[in-house]
């Protein structure tokens, strides 16, 4: 059995018709799978950020405790009483620690859940396009 679907002369057997179902449906699950791919790899990419933020936070933070003993000790001691001084220091170290903190979980919250919504979205088109080319 053979089917006319080009031009005059180019006629193919049902077998090669099947063969070329076939082979374009495997192709569109590979161009399927590497958008998947892609779409889970920026994701990981903000994450990596957001996490490399908190902890440039958290290390920050170490640094900071040491500098605002060191400050308080030898700067502030003159100027005001000791206990007044370490508490001025420690609620401005505080501040800058919090708002890195809040700025690398915004980072994190921005890649998570990986989600791979345009592979979804495209697969689903490309199965209303089988499926309109299925009942035409």
């Amino acid at each position: 059995m053979t089917t006319q679907s080009g031009p005059p002369g180019d006629e193919r057997t049902l077998g090669q018709l099947v063969s070329e179902i076939s082979e374009t449906g495997a192709r569109l699950v590979r161009a399927e799978i590497e958008l998947f791919k892609a779409e889970l790899t920026g994701r990981a990419q903000k994450i990596g950020i957001g996490a490399g933020l908190l902890a440039a936070a958290g290390v920050l933070a170490l640094y900071f405790l040491g500098a605002a003993i060191a400050t308080t000790i030898i700067a502030l001691a003159l100027v005001v009483d000791l206990w007044l001084a370490a508490l001025i220091v420690t609620v401005l170290l505080l501040l800058v620690v919090a708002v890195l903190a809040l700025i690398g979980i915004r980072s994190v919250k921005k890649g998570t859940p990986p989600s791979t919504i345009r592979a979804i979205e495209t697969v689903q088109e490309d199965i209303d396009a089988i499926k309109t080319g299925i009942t035409s």
